[in-house]
């Protein structure tokens, strides 16, 4: 059936400023697809990443590129033919889920063959910054249950050390984004284990971790920036004990949930994150989270102000999307 592309650009500012080991924003910039076919609409949002030289314009003159095959009626299927860039396939493929959900009258999760989602608690992140300042957000946000801390830099034992008496009870992850070297994951992991972490992301570089083979830890280790597709999941196997699924990266939440299945069928657990975006991103994102031992879907939380509708959260608690944002 012919359909009508719209290509959108957006920019949500961030409530302060988000910093990780690579540097710092201030707003979330994404790009939404919208498809019409004279009844129905289908959206999906997507945000470009420079760490995968992905651009929002890049994204944007792909999804361009292939506005005849779009609207000629392009299927699922054909997503990661019609698009380079794998946020745009994200984008895009999002879309073709929902507008299917809304022709059909049947939820995602009933067309993806899922059982019906359930709530979900998501990690809470706290920005990289000195350990001091560090601590202080963790003070303030030690009423959630799970906290996510940007690390990456020198200094990190002692942040990890400060965060814990700041919020004691809080489960407590860490992403490192590729930041640390071979000769600190020792003392790292140890200090980690020392603290209660429950699970360290992507602590060397993508393409440089071979360095994880065969390493005693006693915290769980999971690959993000080294994670996108099933592809290349065979070399993560030996070095990770987990995976961190972003639909971003992926291409879309058809090659996300196959992921999952095959990460879990290679013994991997499986997080499922997300890049800083609005509800609109987290609501395909949360159907994975399903399978997910790990949820971190906070990116609404950390905005000034989300979509309406939006996904609900109480407190760190996320709710399924309602049906007229998506799905």
């Amino acid at each position: 059936m012919p359909l009508q592309l719209e290509i959108a650009r957006e920019s949500w500012p961030i409530a302060g400023s988000f910093t990780i080991s690579r540097g710092s924003k201030t707003s979330a910039d994404v790009v939404v697809v919208t498809l019409r076919d004279g009844a129905h609409v289908g959206r999906g949002e997507c945000v470009p990443y420079p760490r995968y030289n992905e651009t929002v314009p890049q994204v944007a003159e792909a999804l361009e590129a292939a506005r005849a095959a779009i609207e000629a009626g392009c299927t699922r299927e054909q997503v990661p033919n019609l698009a380079a860039p794998h946020a745009a396939q994200n984008a895009l493929d999002c879309a073709l889920w929902d507008l299917e959900a809304k022709r059909s009258g049947q939820p995602t999760w009933q067309l993806a063959g899922l059982s019906e989602p359930r709530p979900l608690v998501t990690a809470f992140t706290l920005s990289l910054d000195t350990p001091e300042a560090m601590a202080e957000a963790a003070a303030k946000s030690a009423h959630r249950p799970l906290l996510k801390l940007k690390l990456g830099r020198d200094g990190d034992a002692e942040r990890l050390r400060l965060i814990r008496k700041a919020a004691p009870k809080s489960r407590l992850i860490v992403d490192a984004n590729e930041g640390w070297q071979p000769d600190q994951l020792t003392p790292l992991f140890a200090v980690c284990a020392e603290v209660g972490v429950e699970l360290v992301e992507q602590p060397l570089p993508a393409g440089n971790d071979d360095a994880l083979k065969g390493l005693q830890r006693a915290v769980t280790i999971c690959a993000d920036e080294s994670a996108h597709d099933r592809a290349g999941l065979d070399a993560l196997v030996g070095k990770y004990d987990a995976i961190n699924i972003k639909l971003d990266k992926t291409g879309g939440l058809t090659e996300a949930l196959a992921l999952a299945r095959a990460a879990q069928s290679k013994g991997l657990k499986v997080m499922t994150g997300c890049m800083l975006a609005t509800s609109l991103a987290m609501a395909p994102a949360l159907l994975v989270a399903q399978f997910a031992s790990v949820v971190d879907l906070d990116g609404p939380l950390l905005l000034k102000e989300d979509r309406n509708p939006g996904i609900r959260f109480d407190g760190s608690v996320m709710y399924p999307a309602p049906p007229d944002l998506w799905g």
